[in-house]
């Protein structure tokens, strides 16, 4: 995830701290003392959106460096990338707690009466402290004989987008990136989610259905952690993109592989394993953050 050519800390950084609420000139001042701290020679900052966005520029230890202005500026989320590569043209994202707010599977558990049960194996599986496989076959046996139904009820009621969504994605595909939508979760949802979000495709896994009930299999293959990053290298592949071009997000273990392979890896308010290896840590704010890490001004936006 760090350019090729030189050293990593002599490669050039882009430094962007963007405010959850107002940022200061002070913010700024203790954002640069605390990258030259962590061995950044920082140059002049400047903003890019006035008591909001900053942006600075040197060489130093991208990680180090983020994980120190984040100390620094704790109201901020900060993105520390390669300047050279900050034009991205592929966009693959995971859907549950990431571009909705919901875990589908939880909630759909709820009409069988065993969210709190499913919700717990869930948690631990997006912790990466169970496999993943394993939790998603065990939890949909539990939904056996669930009615169809219960998914457009689900779909209807729960499932709401996280904010700035449509408007990260609309934004993206403006301006040129394509938009990939991968799920561990079912088509059933991410077929109606990709459609209001506007991603370009989506791919999850099939729930297996007999009349209008569930059986409580999932149709091989698995999108598990491993076809997440293949869905990243292949669609790379296929339209002619650099890894160094393409952005990964997601919030749990299942999400790690794609974020670690993406050129830029980012955590959405994610479990510590995924947020501990990501590039870029969404921590505060919502989606239209990583619009600022790119460098599209508001100006350019899609509305949502």
């Amino acid at each position: 995830m760090t350019a090729s050519g030189g050293k990593e800390g002599e490669v050039m950084k882009l430094v962007t701290i963007v405010g959850s609420e107002r940022l200061s000139a002070g913010d700024v001042s203790a954002a640069r003392d605390a990258a030259a701290a962590a061995g950044m020679d920082a140059g002049a900052a400047r903003w890019t959106e006035a008591d909001a966005v900053a942006e600075f520029s040197g060489t130093g230890p991208a990680a180090a460096v983020r994980d120190a202005v984040e100390v620094a500026v704790p109201h901020a989320d900060v993105i520390v990338q390669t300047a050279a590569e900050r034009k991205r043209r592929l966009f693959i994202a995971d859907m549950d707690s990431t571009m909705i707010t919901v875990e589908c599977i939880d909630e759909l558990a709820d009409y069988a009466g065993l969210k709190a049960e499913i919700s717990a194996v869930t948690e631990a599986a997006m912790r990466g402290e169970i496999d993943f496989i394993g939790a998603l076959e065990g939890r949909v046996a539990l939904l056996a004989q669930l009615p169809v139904s219960a998914i457009d009820a689900c779909l209807r009621d729960r499932v709401r987008l996280s904010p700035g969504a449509q408007t990260l994605v609309r934004t993206l595909r403006r301006h040129g990136v394509y938009t990939l939508l991968v799920s561990g979760g079912f088509t059933r949802f991410t077929g109606p989610v990709a459609e209001m979000i506007g991603f370009d495709e989506a791919r999850a896994n099939v729930l297996e259905t007999h009349g209008d009930v569930l059986t409580g299999k999932v149709v091989p293959p698995i999108v598990d952690a491993n076809a997440k990053r293949e869905a990243l290298t292949g669609a790379a592949q296929e339209r002619g993109i650099a890894l160094a071009e393409t952005i990964a997000i997601g919030d749990g273990a299942n999400d790690l592989l794609m974020v670690e392979k993406a050129g830029l890896g980012v955590a959405y308010h994610a479990k510590p394993k995924l947020a501990d290896a990501a590039d870029m840590r969404i921590r505060r704010g919502d989606l239209t953050v990583l619009l600022h890490a790119l460098g599209i001004p508001r100006a350019d936006w899609v509305a949502g």
